[in-house]
């Protein structure tokens, strides 16, 4: 299969949305005060608010890729 801007389009685009997805999800969290637990280990909400801002950076680079092919 070979790689063309369409299918790198459609690739950049689907990451974006899930970046995006997992950015609302994780200030959902922190907005609505849940708690987000793991292996019985409580996340802090300051990882959450970095979670936000990785997540942010990487569905607008993302969108802005996608969006110059």
């Amino acid at each position: 299969m070979f790689i063309t801007p369409s299918t790198n389009r459609w690739y950049l685009t689907a990451s974006a949305i899930l970046f995006t997805v997992i950015a609302i999800s994780h200030l959902a969290l922190i907005i609505f005060q849940l708690p987000a637990t793991i292996g019985g280990y409580l996340i802090p909400y300051e990882v959450s608010g970095l979670i936000v801002v990785l997540m942010g950076y990487l569905a607008t680079r993302g969108f802005m890729a996608a969006h110059r092919l």
